[in-house]
């Protein structure tokens, strides 16, 4: 199941502050995290593609080193060429900060590889991203991500 916000303000957790209404441009950019996600689901790297910055440098929790754009989606394809299928469970924010035309988001997502019979084990990942506004659009420059620690 893929969490969906809709309207123009939603409350979100935020880790130190309890909660807080969005404003429009938090919105529009915790729409983008949310695309993000579907496009995976969707195996749509055109369309996830678009959302990074052609300078993006990133270090996903599945990589040894930062990554560049041109191997964004290896994470995508290490999965899918061997017949997984993306499955998104929980977006969970955690908190965003808006500093200018710079947006750095702070989330949980959980979600599954599963396999043509829907088996798959269920992963949450710590995601970081930078966001800038470039024209009237968002694209990603930065972001890190890794593995939630099980609790005990």
């Amino acid at each position: 199941m893929l969490l969906v916000m809709t309207g123009l303000f939603v409350t979100v957790p935020v880790s130190s502050q309890g909660t807080t209404k969005l404003s429009a441009t938090e919105q529009t950019v915790w729409d983008l995290e949310h695309s993000y996600w579907r496009y995976v689901q969707a195996n749509d790297l055109t369309a996830y593609l678009r959302l990074w910055n052609k300078d993006f440098l990133g270090w996903p929790s599945v990589s040894d080193a930062p990554v560049r754009k041109d191997h964004i989606t290896d994470w995508i394809t290490s999965q899918t060429a061997k017949g997984l299928s993306f499955q998104s469970v929980e977006t969970k924010p955690a908190d965003i900060q808006v500093t200018g035309d710079i947006m750095v988001t702070y989330y949980w997502e959980t979600y599954k590889w599963v396999d043509k019979d829907g088996n798959g084990t269920a992963h949450t990942i710590r995601v970081t991203h930078t966001w800038r506004k470039d024209g009237k659009d968002w694209q990603i420059i930065g972001g890190m991500s890794m593995s939630q620690p099980a609790t005990p």
